[in-house]
């Protein structure tokens, strides 16, 4: 990768010599503007209009426009001698948590790649630290005519850096939120937890620019000489009448995106912090005493059916013991009534046989 700044990384009193080179790059498609009649292309350019001819690039310096409109010439001489230490330094000034930085601050992003042997050692000790002491560090360094922030932190083996937006380069979001007063139901809130649920994570690898493959047909299409493919009937949109209904069709579509069953049931109610109201008399509602007292009645009639099936299966129990009881003497008082007849028999005959 071709660099684009070469300096060094000022980290106390370690130098680091390194390399600037971009992490990024594009791939948008880019178009050339024509003239409309015969194709030819649209060019600009350069003249000087003093002079009123065209320029080539080794002739053409920068300079700062007065408020009076005078061109105050600047040349690259002057810029890398500017007294400050960051014209060819990345100076670290702070190491801080990551989650301290805004990610609105955020600029384009550079790698560090060490330049020559002798940075090895003290580009790897900074990587290091910077792991162990899960932070980043915050820099300031000079890019493209003036000073800049920067964030440095690790990727893979290399340390890459951020460029930030200096705090005063942030706007406030005033006047962005909605004015009026909104509010926002539970359900809404549980309906919108589901979708989000439902869509899921994605892996960002699996992201690609749809736009710019698109365009690519079109180009690939009419330089064959084919018909551009027809653009896809658009979404019906409209205003949001129902936002409960637009949330549910919405959860609907994202299960049958996924290939799931598409049936959004009515989520429970969540349970609140408020307490039921409390009775301010002695009296309770007419329908809660109709209630109380169709329970008592019930339980009344359940407990007197209860004691009734009780009470005969006492009874028949009782009536079978009596009646066990009452053979049993019966068959006690015949057996000795047999018993008692039966010496008497003996002593009538014994009586017969002896003599006058």
């Amino acid at each position: 990768m071709r660099s684009i700044w070469n300096g060094a990384i000022s980290f106390g009193l370690v130098s680091i010599p390194i390399k600037l080179v971009n992490a990024t790059e594009s791939h948008s498609i880019s178009f050339r503007q024509i003239h409309n009649e015969d194709g030819g292309r649209i060019r600009y350019r350069k003249v000087c209009e003093l002079e009123d001819r065209e320029v080539t690039q080794s002739e053409i310096g920068k300079g700062y426009e007065d408020a009076d409109g005078t061109i105050i010439p600047i040349t690259d001489e002057d810029l890398a001698q500017l007294p400050i230490p960051t014209a060819k330094t990345i100076e670290i000034v702070a190491f801080v948590p990551a989650d301290r930085i805004d990610p609105l601050q955020m600029d384009a992003a550079y790698y560090l790649a060490a330049s020559g042997a002798p940075a090895a050692k003290p580009y790897t000790l900074l990587r290091e630290a910077l792991k162990r002491s899960n932070k980043v560090a915050i820099a300031k360094f000079a890019l493209r005519g003036r000073e800049r922030l920067g964030m440095l932190r690790v990727v893979g083996d290399a340390i890459a850096m951020h460029g930030l937006l200096w705090p005063d380069e942030v706007r406030a979001p005033e006047g962005v939120a909605p004015d009026t007063g909104v509010t926002v139901r539970d359900k809404e809130l549980d309906l919108a937890d589901a979708l989000m649920d439902t869509l899921g994570e994605v892996d960002l690898e699996d992201l690609h620019d749809e736009y710019r493959e698109a365009v690519e047909e079109v180009i690939a299409a009419k330089a064959a000489g084919e018909a551009p493919p027809e653009a896809p009937e658009p979404a019906a949109g409209g205003k949001v009448l129902d936002l409960m209904a637009a949330l549910e069709s919405s959860v609907r579509a994202a299960k049958e995106s996924r290939g799931e069953h598409a049936e959004v049931r009515p989520l429970p109610e969540r349970k609140t912090a408020r307490a039921a109201p409390k009775q301010t008399g002695g009296k309770k509602s007419t329908s809660t005493a109709a209630t109380s007292a169709a329970a008592k009645k019930a339980a009344a009639k359940k407990t007197t059916a209860s004691s009734a099936r009780k009470s005969t299966a006492k009874s028949t129990q009782g009536g079978t013991k009596k009646t066990a009881a009452s053979k049993s003497t019966a068959k006690s008082t015949a057996g000795k009534s047999t018993a008692a007849k039966k010496p008497a028999a003996k002593k009538s005959t014994t009586s017969r046989k002896r003599p006058a």
